[in-house]
């Protein structure tokens, strides 16, 4: 039960994390200027042109192989993408002119952000935050069977399909849990 929590609290932090510095880096990005904006655009691209998994492997392989490592490889990877599609999205609500009402009378950026950008961006991000949620489910499995994981007294699919290859051998036939439902007897 405590493996099983602690599997579901990394993910819930890398889906934060992610969050927060796809988040931070697209507002960013959105309320530039031009040539800041350009940048911070090529930067992201960059990033998202780069393999996620490559870019988790080389974090985590420069730091120690744990889960807080491989939470940052993970998060740092994938934030790319919400922090573009964040800057899109924020690109867009400025241009509405309910955005130009609001700041006619004095109101500041931070209000905003809070009162208007945040609010219409949040149902598009939500879906798409959910979908790196679910990509980070085999992104750490993929860590941890590389061995660049959680450390052996948790749980994690990586490591447990790693355990397991070894018996891919020796009986072939259990590699399948239908196979050994339908033809497996328990010993009399």
């Amino acid at each position: 039960m405590t493996a099983y929590l602690l599997r579901r609290t990394a993910f819930l932090v890398v889906s934060l994390f992610l969050a927060a510095v796809g988040l931070a880096g697209g507002l960013a990005a959105g309320f530039a200027t031009r040539w800041l904006d350009d940048t911070l655009s090529a930067l992201l691209d960059i990033l998202i042109a780069f393999p996620t998994m490559l870019l988790a492997m080389l974090v985590t392989a420069a730091r120690e192989a744990s889960l807080g490592s491989a939470i940052i490889a993970i998060g740092l990877a994938m934030s790319a993408v919400v922090a573009r599609l964040t800057r899109v999205l924020v690109k867009r609500v400025l241009a509405q002119d309910f955005i130009t009402a609001s700041r006619t009378p004095g109101t500041s950026w931070p209000r905003i952000i809070v009162e208007h950008v945040l609010p219409n961006i949040w149902p598009t991000l939500s879906v798409n935050l959910a979908l790196q949620f679910g990509l980070a489910v085999p992104a750490e499995a993929s860590l941890s069977y590389l061995g660049l994981g959680a450390p052996p007294p948790n749980a994690s699919w990586g490591r447990m399909l790693q355990k397991a290859q070894a018996s891919v051998f020796i009986a072939p036939a259990c590699a399948s849990s239908t196979c050994c439902g339908s033809f497996g007897r328990p010993a009399r």
